[in-house]
C-alpha cells in the first residue's frame, strides 16, 4: 500500500477516534426515563431554561378547553328524513291493506323495513288500528319527527332527541296511538348536525400558539433527582438542560461518525495527491502534515462542541489554512480548511452558525495572506479574519429568532480576537515548521534575494562575469515562470545560486576571463570538461555548508540535467578520430538529475538561451527568436524536459518571454564612429 493510503487511513483512525471519544473528564451520569437513579444529583449552578415539557403541558391544557366545533344543521337531513317517513307510512299502509296475507307476513314484511326498529308487539297493535286511528298515527308521525328534527341534533344527542319525542305528541292520541307514534318517528330522529374536525383543530392550534413558554429556574443545589426514584421525562430535561446526561450510545450515530472520518479524510488525500502528490513522497513532510490536521481536530473536539459559551469563537482553524498555504500552497490551505471546517461543525452539533463561521475564516485567511512575501501579510490577513468572523456572526445575530444583541456583540468581538490569535499562532508556527520541514518560504526567498547574502556576494566578488550573467538570466527566469503559472520568486532565487560553484575556479569559466589567457589551452579536453562539470558538485558542497534549502539546491545540478559539455566532447572526439581511439560520453556528461520542476527547467532553458544568444550575437529580432526557439527544442528532442511537467503551451509562452527580456539586452545597436581630433576655435586640438 502506498505511503497515501497509509496515512490515509491513519488520519481516518485518528479523526474516528476523535469524534466518538469524549476527551474531558465529564460527571454525566448515563440515565433514560424509567431507570431509577443510584444517586442524589443536584444542580451544579443556578438556570432558567425554557421547559419544552412544561410548555406543552401547558398548550395541551388549552387547547382542551377548546370547544369542538360542529358545522350548522343541515336542514336536507329533515327533508331526507321526512320523506322517508312517508315512504316508511305509505308501506305500513299498503301492506295492512293487504286481504290475502296472514298477520304473522304482515309482521314479518313491516319489521323487514330497513330504518325501522319495531318490536312485534307495536307492530301488531298498528296492524290493529283502524283506518281512522292509522291515519292519526301516521299523520301525527311525520309531525313528531318534522318537529324534532328542527333543532340541532349531534351525534351525541340522537338517543336524548328520541328520549323526548313523547313531549311532542298531541295529547289527543291514545296511549296505544302515541307508543306507536314514539317508535315509528324515533326509529327516523338522526343527526342532522356533525363534527368539524378540521376547525375544532384549528382553533386548539391557535390555542397552543398563545401560550408562551414555560421557564422553570432550578436554583444550585436543588436536588433534581434523588437516589431511589424512577427517572421522568422532566427528570431528563433538566438533566440535559445542565448537560449533566450522557446519551446512550446510537449505532447510526457511530455509524454516521465513522462514514464522515472515511469521506473527509479521502477528501483531504486527493486534494493532496491531485495538487501536490510530492508531499506523501518526503516523509517528514508528510508525518507533519497529518499530524497539523490531528492537532486541530483535537482541539476542535475540545473547543467546538461547547455552544452555550464564546468558546467555538476563539477555535483557531485560520491558522491551520494559512500555515498549510505557506508550506504547500494555497490551493491545499483552502481545501484542508474547508474540510476541516465541516469536520467541526460536525463536533458544534451541527449549527450552521459555527460551520460557516469556520469556513469563511479560513478561506478569507489563506487567501488574504498570499504568498506570505511580508510579516505585513500576516497583519493583513489576521485583520481580514477578524473582519470576517465579526461579520458572520453579526450576520446569525441578527437574522436569527432570538436576538440577543448584547450576546452577538460579545460574539463578534471574541471572533474579532480570534482572528489576531490565529494568525499569531500561524506566523509562530510557519517559522517553526518551515525549518523542520526544510520547505522554502517566500521569507527565505527574500532573505536569500539579498545581495548581502554571504554565498551571493562571493559570486559577485569572485566570479563577476557569471554573477552578471546570473542576474539576466533570473530575469529570464522569472519572467517565464510568471506567465505559465510557476513560482516566479523561486525560479529568480534559485537561478541566483545556480552557478555558485563557479566561484570555486572563476576563470575556467570564459565569462569570468580577463584577457585572451585561456586555461583550457594547456589541458585535454577531457579534463577541461571534468573541471566544468565540477563546479555542479562545488555548487552543491557550498550550499550544504551555507544551509541553502532544498529547493534551492535543486537548481544546481538539475540547471544542466544530464547534458554534454558539448565542446571539449567535439574536441576530444576530433582528436580521437586522428588518434584512432574511442571516447567516452559519459566522461563529459554532467551528472542530473534532470530538471524535475517547471522552475529549475525554466533556468535550465533560460541558461541554455541567454549563453547562444549571446555568443551568436544575431543581427535582428526574428534571427534572435529562431535561436531560442532551436536552443529549447533541442533540451526538448535530447529529454531533458521529461520529468519537468512542462507542456507545450508552457514552453511556448517561455520563448516568448525569454525574447521580450533578451530583445532589451542584446538588441542591435548603431555603430558609434570612431573619435577624432580636430582644431577648435582657438586653434587647439579637440576631439570628437
Amino acid at each position: 500500500m502506498t505511503r497515501a493510503g497509509l496515512l490515509g487511513l491513519l488520519l481516518t483512525a485518528i479523526i474516528s477516534a476523535v469524534l466518538l471519544v469524549d476527551l474531558l473528564p465529564s460527571n454525566q451520569v448515563l440515565l433514560n426515563v424509567g431507570d431509577v437513579s443510584s444517586q442524589d444529583i443536584r444542580a451544579p449552578y443556578d438556570l432558567t431554561y425554557e421547559s419544552a415539557l412544561e410548555t406543552k403541558k401547558a398548550q395541551d391544557a388549552q387547547a382542551a378547553s377548546v370547544a369542538e366545533v360542529f358545522d350548522p344543521p343541515d336542514i336536507t337531513v329533515a327533508r331526507q328524513q321526512e320523506v322517508r317517513a312517508r315512504q316508511i307510512t305509505d308501506y305500513i299502509s299498503t301492506v295492512r291493506e293487504d286481504a290475502y296475507a296472514t298477520t304473522a307476513e304482515k309482521i314479518q314484511w313491516i319489521a323487514a323495513v330497513p330504518d325501522l326498529t319495531l318490536t312485534e308487539p307495536v307492530i301488531a297493535q298498528i296492524l290493529q288500528f283502524d283506518q281512522d286511528e292509522w291515519d292519526k298515527v301516521r299523520n301525527e308521525t311525520i309531525n313528531v319527527l318534522v318537529r324534532a328534527m328542527q333543532g340541532e341534533i349531534r351525534e351525541s344527542q340522537v338517543a336524548s332527541t328520541r328520549r323526548r319525542l313523547p313531549t311532542l305528541i298531541s295529547h289527543t292520541l291514545t296511549d296505544e296511538q302515541a307508543s306507536a307514534v314514539r317508535e315509528l318517528a324515533g326509529s327516523l330522529v338522526t343527526a342532522n348536525t356533525f363534527y368539524n374536525a378540521a376547525r375544532t383543530e384549528e382553533n386548539r392550534q391557535k390555542a397552543r400558539e398563545s401560550v408562551p413558554p414555560v421557564a422553570l429556574t432550578i436554583r444550585q443545589g436543588e436536588t433534581i433527582i434523588r437516589a431511589g426514584d424512577r427517572v421522568t421525562s422532566l427528570n431528563v430535561e433538566i438533566l440535559d438542560a445542565f448537560g449533566l446526561r450522557q446519551q446512550a450510545i446510537r449505532w447510526e450515530s457511530i455509524v454516521g461518525a465513522i462514514a464522515l472520518a472515511i469521506i473527509t479524510s479521502l477528501l483531504m488525500v486527493l486534494l493532496i495527491s491531485r495538487f501536490q502528490p510530492q508531499i506523501w513522497t518526503r516523509g517528514r513532510a508528510s508525518r507533519v502534515t497529518v499530524l497539523l490536521i490531528a492537532l486541530f481536530v483535537i482541539l476542535g473536539k475540545l473547543m467546538l462542541p461547547l455552544t452555550d459559551s464564546v468558546v467555538p469563537y476563539l477555535y483557531p482553524l485560520p491558522a491551520l489554512s494559512m500555515i498549510v498555504s505557506i508550506l504547500f500552497g494555497p490551493v491545499i490551505g483552502l481545501g484542508i480548511g474547508a474540510v476541516i471546517g465541516l469536520i467541526g461543525g460536525y463536533m458544534a452539533g451541527g449549527s450552521l452558525a459555527i460551520t460557516l463561521y469556520l469556513i469563511a475564516g479560513t478561506w478569507i485567511g489563506a487567501l488574504a495572506l498570499g504568498q506570505a512575501e511580508r510579516i505585513k501579510a500576516f497583519f493583513r490577513a489576521g485583520i481580514a479574519v477578524a473582519l470576517t468572523n465579526a461579520s458572520v456572526i453579526l450576520l446569525f445575530g441578527l437574522l436569527g429568532t432570538d436576538q440577543d444583541l448584547v450576546r452577538t456583540g460579545i460574539h463578534a468581538l471574541v471572533g474579532v480576537v480570534s482572528g489576531g490569535t490565529a494568525v499569531s499562532l500561524a506566523l509562530a508556527s510557519f517559522f517553526a515548521l518551515s525549518a523542520l520541514l526544510d520547505v522554502v518560504t517566500p521569507f527565505q526567498l527574500m532573505e536569500l534575494s539579498r545581495p548581502t547574502h554571504p554565498l551571493f556576494r562571493q559570486l559577485l566578488l569572485k566570479a563577476p562575469g557569471t554573477y552578471h550573467h546570473t542576474l539576466l538570466v533570473a530575469n529570464m527566469g522569472e519572467e517565464a515562470a510568471e506567465r505559465i503559472g510557476a513560482d516566479g520568486l523561486l525560479t529568480r532565487v534559485g537561478t541566483y545560486y545556480h552557478d555558485i560553484g563557479k566561484t570555486m575556479r572563476p576563470y575556467f569559466f570564459a565569462e569570468n576571463r580577463v584577457g585572451s589567457v585561456n586555461p583550457h589551452e594547456r589541458l585535454d579536453p577531457r579534463t577541461s570538461a571534468q573541471i566544468v562539470i565540477s563546479h555542479v558538485t562545488d555548487g552543491l558542497e557550498l550550499a550544504e555548508r551555507y544551509n541553502l534549502p532544498t529547493a534551492i539546491r535543486a537548481f544546481i545540478p538539475e540547471h544542466h540535467g544530464t547534458g554534454i559539455v558539448l565542446a571539449f566532447y567535439r574536441m576530444a572526439v576530433k582528436a580521437a578520430e586522428e588518434s584512432g581511439q574511442t571516447v567516452d560520453e559519459e566522461d563529459f556528461r554532467y551528472p542530473g538529475p534532470k530538471p524535475r520542476s517547471k522552475e529549475t527547467a525554466i533556468t535550465m532553458l533560460a541558461d541554455n538561451c541567454e549563453a547562444r544568444i549571446r555568443s551568436a550575437e544575431p543581427g535582428s529580432i526574428e534571427e534572435m527568436d529562431r535561436l531560442i526557439a532551436e536552443t529549447i527544442k533541442a533540451r526538448l528532442d535530447q529529454g531533458q524536459l521529461d520529468e519537468s511537467d512542462l507542456t507545450l503551451r508552457d514552453l511556448s509562452e517561455i520563448r516568448a518571454a525569454f525574447l521580450s527580456v533578451l530583445k532589451g539586452v542584446f538588441h542591435p545597436r548603431v555603430k558609434y564612429p570612431e573619435p577624432v581630433k580636430v582644431k577648435g576655435p582657438d586653434g587647439q586640438e579637440i576631439i570628437r
